[in-house]
């Protein structure tokens, strides 16, 4: 598998691909930088949604548009005027937190995890997110959330800490609290952050590298089944998308680099494409 850059976008902090299987397009988000991006890869038509604060993670809702965790708590996206509409904040009482990573499950829920913007304290935590726009916090103690991804049936939800190099699994209860929590991936030193994550239609985890220069595909069981090099540090996330599901699209950084080390990696920000040999499973929309 070898990797090109379709879009050099130079994202500071390019996160949360999610593919839109019904126009064949691929958004993400700049948190930092922040916007909400989108790219049809077979055109190249590109379009960018400016927003007021820093923007974790984007969903498409089944009704149309998007739902996003924002540092303000969730809000819903009108993308034909770039407006934003609030649900709800569910942490007033922490102004340093903002939401990172998120997800929706099959059953139409948002799952996304805050954390601590100075990435300190473990003040973050993970919440779920009801198409009747109810909310629950799952856990807590988080000081960099990231992930989430699930499982094919639907029973596992695999979640992040990166402060702490370390995946964790969960099972997911039919009301929709998690049990079990365990450590399913740690990291060494040398192999950097775990980050962004999806799964496939073989149940096997691709794994972001933040500071790793690669992508980890591991097995349902947590053992590697192939690494996958990019030509920048700090890789970010990935969804599969394509007609057949069978492209990886993937995330970049440039934040915290410097002038040596960017001159080094030109295309550290960048969207990348990989042809794989396998498929992911469909995309998720929330139902709310």
């Amino acid at each position: 598998m070898k990797a090109t850059c379709i879009l050099n976008a130079r994202n500071l902090l390019g996160e949360g691909p999610v593919w839109d299987d019904r126009s064949q397009d691929l958004y993400w988000v700049d948190i930092k930088k922040p916007a909400i991006h989108r790219l049809n890869p077979s055109t190249g038509q590109q379009k960018t949604w400016h927003m007021p604060e820093p923007v974790g993670c984007i969903s498409l809702r089944e009704s149309g548009n998007l739902v996003a965790g924002f540092k303000s708590g969730f809000h819903f996206v009108n993308l034909d005027s770039g407006a934003r509409s609030t649900i709800v904040n569910p942490e007033p009482d922490r102004p340093g937190n903002r939401f990172n990573d998120g997800k929706c499950d099959a059953l139409g829920r948002l799952w996304a995890g805050t954390m601590d913007d100075s990435e300190k304290e473990p003040s973050g935590a993970m919440y779920r997110l009801n198409p009747d726009l109810s909310w629950h916090r799952l856990d807590t103690g988080y000081t960099v959330f990231n992930g989430p991804a699930f499982s094919r049936d639907g029973k596992t939800v695999f979640h992040t800490d990166s402060a702490l190099r370390t995946v964790y699994a969960s099972r997911i209860h039919s009301d929709g609290s998690i049990r079990d929590k365990r450590p399913f991936i740690q990291l060494r030193e040398s192999e950097g952050y775990p980050d962004g994550m999806t799964v496939d239609a073989d149940d096997c985890i691709w794994l972001a590298h933040w500071d790793g220069w690669r992508i980890t595909r591991y097995s349902p069981q947590g053992e590697v089944v192939t690494r996958l090099d990019l030509p920048a540090a700090r890789i970010t996330s990935c969804a599969f998308g394509g007609p057949d599901l069978s492209l990886l699209f993937i995330t970049s950084a440039s934040i915290g680099l410097n002038e040596r080390q960017l001159a080094e990696q030109p295309l550290a920000g960048g969207v990348f494409q990989v042809e794989t040999h396998t498929r992911g499973l469909p995309t998720c929309r929330f139902a709310g």
